[in-house]
């Protein structure tokens, strides 16, 4: 085991100890030696099963078997939710034969951030989130369930369906993929034809068509964004049958999974097999998912979603234990936006079963924990098939099958995860420099300001920015308009870049991994519309990004910086309203800062726990 890898778990184990007993105190008070309907008065119980019929009706009566919640993300609408349709009726025929009984517990919003990215609709996106993780509680609090199975894909849904899960942390709980779309035009295609577009020497019509030939079937989107890197994180934590993630949609491999993840519910739901979510969410199966993540080039996101998600577990993980990991995790894939790839050629090169052999291997992944297949990491190296239409598991490649998408640990990309921290005067920020050349990590130049996407494609248009420049987005952090990620910066800064300028990004808003080959200081904390010194920048002010130094400073004296007038919102006239967006305006207010989660849900603490049980 790598002594870093050691080190950083033992820190986070330690930091961690008081929560984590608080939140295995509360599981423990939550779990019951039978299933909680045998406590149920006649009128509950009765409720619970009056909806079904026949013998399934009878085991829920009788109390006899297991019953399997299904919360599903399914909407007809978005590509990678439209394979759910189908699930419930082939688990509930599984779970049956399996001998329990399945009921559907209840639906999860899920919006798609390709939709709403530059519309008002993606200032709701972050928050989604927590509202997916209080829907998924709405869906289990009935207690009529001993397993339930998650049905998520996405962005935001997948971490929020997880933060519900664990606080039903008693239940044993499988996540369940939908898989990629095929692959379409390739990515770097796409992205030349968008950068056409922001010249003006691309049409509108050829932009969509571009679009439609990337975006074009059921599924994910097939490059490596927060969608899939949802898939190989909880897969290497142990929360995916082995090999599940990227099994296209539609096949009967996809088929046969989704059948064996209800049985293997009723398996793990009771018995000797028992496994609780809380047993599989613990330090070391955090620690594995975040290394995957590094390895992998994955989604910024996570640096707030894994922390969301390890806080509802009892578990304090923070920005510098990204960084101290990131440090000795090699980058062993590229994956579009850091490379020409996509995940189905990614999937075809070897995979996450690649992945985690070459990590266990270099002892960069801990081997010693329970998931929902069984004790031990080390079953993850192996890959579903279909042998005489039995679904079985058979070692997977040893090797990799291409060296241009996927390489081993000893001999990788790069030495490092390519996520990084930044810190200095200017406050706490991620960048991911993956996609990055060498060249570009380093940028000094004048900061020209924006407080919105549209008034910085409006001085793009103009022609203002044909410089070096530092372009600062402020007033775009959870606090201030939900944190929307600002995907409508990344071709006109990509267009700045090929004339020859030095450009880098600097917002307190998100990006995930559309920023690309731009040096992009991005979650900036704290932000802007609390008094971070975001507020405090103006135009021509000289800032330096280094992303090999760690360092993110504006070049003005401490003095003067400080005695600033605070920038407040634009005065555009517009309220936080429309599009839904004044429900959630509680949200907004409660909501923590990007590296605590940017979550509305506070830490796990005895008080806490204490207030909840009295």
């Amino acid at each position: 085991m790598h002594p870093v890898l050691t080190a950083v778990t033992n820190r986070i184990a330690a930091r961690s100890a008081e929560s984590r007993r608080v939140y295995l105190d509360r599981v423990a008070a939550a779990t019951q030696d039978s299933t909680s309907r045998s406590g149920f008065a006649c009128s509950n119980l009765a409720h619970g099963f009056a909806g079904i019929t026949g013998g399934d009706k009878a085991a829920l009566r009788a109390l006899r078997k297991p019953n399997v919640a299904i919360v599903s993300s399914y909407n007809d609408m978005l590509s990678a939710h439209q394979p759910f349709q189908d699930y419930p009726a082939l688990i509930k025929d599984a779970v049956r034969a399996a001998g329990g009984v399945t009921q559907f517990a209840g639906g999860v919003p899920a919006m798609c951030d390709g939709i709403t990215q530059g519309r008002d609709g993606m200032e709701l996106s972050l928050f989604s989130r927590d509202v997916i993780a209080m829907s998924t509680a709405v869906a289990l609090s009935h207690e009529m369930f001993d397993a339930n199975l998650m049905l998520g894909v996405c962005d935001k849904i997948v971490p929020g369906m997880l933060i519900g899960a664990l606080s039903f942390g008693h239940l044993p709980a499988i996540l369940v993929p939908a898989g990629p779309m095929a692959s379409g035009l390739s990515n770097k295609e796409k992205a030349r034809v968008r950068q056409l577009y922001a010249e003006g020497r691309a049409t509108r019509e050829e932009l969509l068509e571009a679009e439609a030939q990337s975006y074009h079937s059921p599924g994910t989107c097939t490059f490596y964004g927060t969608a899939n890197s949802n898939q190989m994180v909880v897969e290497v934590m142990g929360l995916h049958l082995p090999g599940a993630s990227f099994v296209p949609p539609g096949t009967t491999l996809r088929t046969a999974l989704t059948e064996y993840a209800g049985t293997r519910a009723v398996q793990i739901s009771r018995g000797p097999e028992h496994t609780p979510i809380a047993q599989i969410v613990d330090v070391k199966a955090v620690v594995n998912g975040v290394v995957a993540l590094l390895a992998t080039g994955g989604s910024t996101n996570h640096t707030m979603h894994l922390v969301a998600i390890a806080s509802a577990a009892g578990i304090d993980l923070s920005w510098d234990d990204f960084s101290d990991l990131s440090s000795i995790v090699p980058l062993i894939a590229r994956v579009y936006p850091n490379g020409g790839a996509d995940i189905n050629h990614f999937q075809a090169a070897g995979g996450v079963q690649f992945v985690v052999g070459t990590l266990l291997d270099a002892g960069l992944l801990h081997e010693d924990v329970h998931t929902v297949a069984g004790p031990g990491l080390d079953r993850y190296r192996q890959e579903p098939a279909l042998i005489d239409g039995a679904l079985v598991w058979r070692d997977g490649p040893g090797r990799s099958l291409d060296l241009d998408v996927l390489r081993p640990a000893h001999d990788p990309f790069a030495p490092d995860g390519g996520m990084r921290m930044l810190s200095g005067n200017l406050g706490r920020s991620v960048i991911k420099v993956s996609a990055v050349a060498e060249a570009d990590r380093v940028v000094e130049a004048p900061a020209r300001v924006f407080t919105t996407q549209e008034a910085f494609q409006d001085a793009f248009k103009a022609g203002e920015l044909d410089r070096d420049v530092v372009v600062v987005v402020r007033m775009q952090g959870p606090q201030a308009n939900g944190m929307p990620e600002l995907h409508k910066l990344t071709p006109p800064l990509g267009v700045l870049m090929d004339r020859g300028h030095k450009v880098a990004l600097v917002t307190d808003g998100r990006m995930s991994g559309a920023s690309g080959k731009i040096p992009a200081a991005i979650q900036l904390t704290p932000e802007a519309a609390v008094g971070g010194p975001l507020a405090r920048v103006n135009d021509g002010d000289l800032v330096r990004l280094d992303a090999n130094r760690g360092t993110l400073e504006v070049v003005v004296d401490a003095v003067e910086l400080a005695n600033r007038p605070l920038v407040d919102f634009p005065a555009t006239g517009r309220e936080w309203v429309g599009t839904g967006r004044e429900l959630f305006a509680a949200l907004r207010r409660t909501v923590g800062p990007a590296d605590r989660g940017a979550t509305v849900f506070g830490p796990i603490t005895a008080d806490h726990f204490a207030r909840n049980v009295s």
